[in-house]
């Protein structure tokens, strides 16, 4: 487990926690409230950002090195129940926010000494969460600890996905994050070819967007999308649709020449396994064609601003077909999908 503290007088400034893979939902901006987002990550766990300067938004897709991404201080992100020994403290807010606090400059101060040490944020549409400020901070104890890393094969039962529906019928705030870094992956690996995707899940997802996207008109030769990951057959196709692990950030392998498009596991795990109960009263399933979509009745607009960024640090987005889809969305994009 890891403890972080104040570099200025050594004391404790979180609880233990334990390490997991950065979330593609972290920056998320959500409409305008009322409320800010549920936390970006689980109590008792840390992430690091893995773009040294921060945001992704800092990419240049002029740049061909990563010096385009500036400085060297990583960025560690926290659920906000998971802090000690520090407050907010109303002198260092300032008027960023709408009706929460709205990040910037830390705002929160270590009990012990006074030095800013991390940012609270909990405005209205954003991701509730605390941001340590780096050069403030350091950890004061690594070491082994309770929270197990669980292998592929028992995610599925010990990390269930998260179901696309909110309780008043829109799509879940995390599934337009998560198709948001899948499409960008998806475009970057398809050469702008046309797509088959045969699960009627995953295209009733994807196939409205890469539709407005792309036009495939003399293109090359069509290419398929298959789920794969843990748990399901082997499927023959040219790339594939596959899960993110939670917790250490692997993506799951396989084997050339398909490609991989990442998807967050929360949203993987529930297309790959989520199946309706059997109705009461029959003795035979329903075959999966035939269950109900359980996806909400309109189509899911990805976040925007997320979209951008991860395709912006694709290498591929230089390419002419891939760069005037960036550019057409650049200028528009501010958390919806501007195409």
């Amino acid at each position: 487990m890891t403890i972080f503290g104040c570099r200025a007088c050594g004391a404790t400034l979180t609880v233990p926690l334990s390490r997991v893979a950065f979330p593609v939902h972290a920056y998320q901006k959500y409409g305008n409230g009322p409320g800010s987002l549920d936390p970006a990550l689980e109590p008792g766990t840390f992430a690091v950002d893995p773009l040294p300067a921060g945001a992704p938004w800092r990419w240049s897709v002029e740049s061909e090195d990563s010096e385009a991404l500036g400085g060297s201080d990583a960025a560690v992100l926290l659920a906000p129940g998971d802090v000690r020994g520090a407050v907010v403290d109303p002198a260092l807010v300032g008027d960023s926010g709408c009706c929460g606090l709205g990040g910037g400059p830390p705002n929160m101060v270590c009990v012990a000494c006074g030095t800013p040490v991390a940012t609270r944020i909990d405005d209205c549409g954003l991701r509730q969460a605390v941001w340590l400020a780096s050069l403030a901070t350091k950890v004061i104890e690594d070491g082994p600890g309770r929270a197990p890393e669980f292998g592929w094969t028992d995610l599925s039962d010990q990390w269930p996905g998260i179901a696309p529906i909110e309780p008043d019928g829109r799509w879940n705030p995390m599934w337009e994050a998560a198709a948001a870094s899948a499409l960008a992956h998806l475009l970057a690996v398809s050469g702008g070819d046309p797509i088959l995707i045969p699960d009627h899940r995953v295209a009733a997802i994807f196939r409205p967007l890469l539709d407005r996207l792309v036009d495939p008109v003399g293109a090359g030769p069509e290419r398929t999308l298959v789920l794969a990951g843990p748990g399901l057959a082997a499927a023959g196709g040219d790339l594939a649709l596959v899960p993110v692990h939670p917790q250490t950030g692997e993506v799951w392998p396989v084997a050339a020449p398909m490609r991989p498009v990442p998807l967050a596991w929360d949203a993987w795990a529930h297309l790959a396994a989520h199946r309706d109960a059997k109705p009461i009263g029959r003795s035979v399933p329903i075959l999966p064609e035939a269950l109900p979509e359980r996806l909400p009745g309109y189509r899911l607009l990805p976040d925007g601003r997320i979209f951008l960024c991860v395709l912006a640090l694709q290498p591929e987005v230089r390419q002419p077909w891939l760069r005037a889809i960036y550019e057409r969305g650049r200028p528009f994009s501010y958390g919806y999908f501007p195409f």
